[in-house]
């Protein structure tokens, strides 16, 4: 099997001059390329976290990271890990992250102006991925005249623009209704099944959770199953 995110033996203590807290500890997990799997448990096992070390946003106090076949050292550089994330990584959060004063084809447009590609490419690309999250009608609406769902389908269209093949979602339908989680999740599914994207996603749906390839289960910082 294919692996596209390998933690091994990874421990996560957050200090402060009178407390320490363990946020992961001893944490191993494989993740499949193509895999769709989510992450569940109570608020505060360190889902979050584990999340955020996949995404590179934060390192581990102890252990191991492999992504996408490089292992994740601790002594490269800012601008290597931001490469990284641009080119590997598309995150999905549960607040959306839109840039308000931007329209949605150009807040689409963001992690290609990070690569340094060209206007009329950043916007030929970026029509096409807002066309496949059914938001042709809106390119030039801001995120302020745009429902919840919506804002989530800009989201996952900038998410997917540079071709990354991990997409880390956390909590993707938390602010959302039954109906507009349900098509965040179909959009989900057809990433994952249509293109082969890896897709880790943090949820308290169980349902929704039931519909990916495996969940992982995480209680105090460990995992549990």
């Amino acid at each position: 099997m294919e692996v596209s995110i390998k933690l091994t033996g990874v421990n996560k203590i957050y200090r402060t001059e009178s407390v320490e807290t363990q946020a992961l500890e001893n944490v191993n997990l494989e993740v499949g390329r193509g895999e769709f799997l989510s992450v569940m448990g109570p608020s505060g096992c360190g889902k979050s976290t584990l999340l955020n070390i996949m995404g590179l946003l934060d390192v581990p106090t102890s252990g191991t990271i492999e992504l996408c076949g490089e292992r994740i050292d601790s002594h490269l550089s800012d601008n290597r890990l931001a490469t990284l994330r641009n080119r590997s990584l598309g995150f999905v959060f549960q607040s959306f992250h839109l840039i308000g004063g931007l329209s949605v084809l150009d807040n689409v447009q963001i992690p290609l102006i990070y690569r340094g590609v060209g206007r009329s490419e950043r916007i030929r690309r970026a029509k096409e991925v807002i066309e496949r999250v059914g938001l042709s009608h809106r390119m030039k609406h801001m995120p302020s005249q745009l429902s919840g769902g919506q804002c989530q389908r800009v989201a996952i269209a900038r998410a997917v623009i540079g071709n990354p093949e991990i997409i880390l979602a956390d909590e993707p339908t938390g602010n959302l209704d039954s109906h507009m989680g349900a098509d965040i999740m179909d959009l989900l599914h057809r990433l994952n099944e249509e293109d082969r994207r890896t897709i880790v996603m943090v949820t308290h749906n169980e349902q929704q959770a039931r519909e990916t390839d495996r969940i992982v289960k995480f209680l105090d910082g460990r995992q549990i199953s």
